[in-house]
């Protein structure tokens, strides 16, 4: 062969690897492991962001199935949790997961920052306690309930209402971190395996933002509900709620669902025997939160 064909098609041949050396050095992949994720709903989805050179990249939108598998938007199971990313992933400094709403289009992280971890030697721990999430691991929260219907007159369906205070004072019994953008909490009451919710607030020495089953009476300005009116479909108030469950919950917002979200940092089991205006505590159940890692490969 023509010495000088022979070296034109070697430095070709160097010059293409050399593009595809280029290209793969600019696409890195990662894997993402999550225990005790829930699917979202109606739409809202998990979008992972890789922090690289101070910006948030995108590493894709995904959900969970009801076996805790990693999906694509279309339902099918992402194999070992493996995406691929148009980065250098050798400059990621932390990782963050969000929830985004329906309909999301944009290269932009949402508000609502879920899971979040710095990270170091190619591999990160995601938890709430991250700067880049909720900031606080739920470990001291702390709160009480009474049984009670302030909201009308009849003094023979106390056990039909919930509040979040201390009718000594009354005062707050809610011990919560504030939470960032993106997250509100939520009170509920679960009776006979229906939660009901109490409404949604920030604040726990104020009103939640609505009262749909109270009365006519004003209510005391703290998180709370009586179940008097307005029952959802399967309830008929007045009901018991003695033998059932209080629980904060910390819900995603929007939300994605008007089901509990996973969050739930405080429970507590109503005893049997319950009588209003006593003062019950619940239990911190931030040990059951969810958690996560990341794997640059």
């Amino acid at each position: 062969m023509n010495t000088k064909l022979v070296l034109t098609l070697a430095l070709l041949s160097g010059l293409f690897l050399a593009c595809d050396t280029s290209s793969n050095s600019d696409e890195d992949s990662l894997t993402l492991e999550l225990t005790g994720v829930e699917p979202l709903q109606n739409g809202f989805h998990f979008e992972g962001w890789v922090i690289v050179d101070g910006s948030p990249v995108t590493t894709g939108k995904f959900n969970v199935d009801d076996n805790g598998n990693l999906v694509t938007l279309s339902g099918s199971v992402i194999p070992n949790g493996s995406f691929e990313v148009d980065a250098d992933l050798s400059a990621a400094t932390a990782f963050i997961l969000t929830i985004e709403p329906s309909g999301d289009t944009d290269e932009i992280p949402a508000d609502t920052h879920h899971l979040a971890g710095d990270i170091s030697n190619g591999s990160s721990t995601l938890s709430f306690a991250h700067s880049g999430s909720l900031g606080n691991d739920f470990s001291s929260a702390t709160g009480s309930y009474i049984l009670a219907t302030p909201s009308d007159d009849d003094g023979n369906n106390e056990n039909s209402g919930i509040w979040f205070l201390d009718p000594s004072g009354p005062s707050a019994t809610l011990n919560l971190p504030t939470l960032p953008a993106g997250w509100r909490y939520e009170g509920w009451a679960v009776h006979n395996g229906s939660p009901i919710s109490t409404g949604t607030f920030t604040s726990v020495s104020g009103a939640d933002d609505l009262a749909p089953y109270s009365g006519i009476n004003s209510t005391p300005p703290f998180p709370g509900e009586d179940f008097l009116v307005n029952a959802p479909a399967g309830l008929s108030f007045p009901i018991d709620l003695a033998g059932g469950t209080a629980v904060i919950s910390v819900e995603p917002y929007p939300d994605d669902s008007p089901a509990p979200f996973t969050l739930k940092p405080l429970v507590g089991q109503i005893p049997l025997d319950a009588t209003d205006r006593v003062l019950y505590s619940t239990t911190n159940n931030s040990g059951a939160f969810s958690s996560g890692t990341v794997t640059i490969n």
